[in-house]
């Protein structure tokens, strides 16, 4: 699965740039650009916060549920 395609997907979508949602997690912009390219994955927690964020499931974010 391509999980940096939906994490920048839901971003784009929701008018935030990289900076904005590092800010809003507490983490280095340097770190959503690494899970928006599949360089690595967010923890748990972040990915709770993330979807939050967002409106969304973790199951939406990750692409697993509609």
């Amino acid at each position: 699965m391509e999980f940096g395609k939906n994490f920048r997907s839901f971003r784009k979508e929701n008018g935030y740039t990289q900076n904005e949602i590092a800010a809003k997690l507490g983490i280095a912009q340097s770190n959503v650009s690494d899970w928006e390219n599949d360089v690595s994955r967010p923890e748990y927690e972040n990915l709770i916060k993330l979807a939050s964020v967002y409106g969304v499931t973790v199951g939406e974010l990750l692409g697993v549920e509609k």
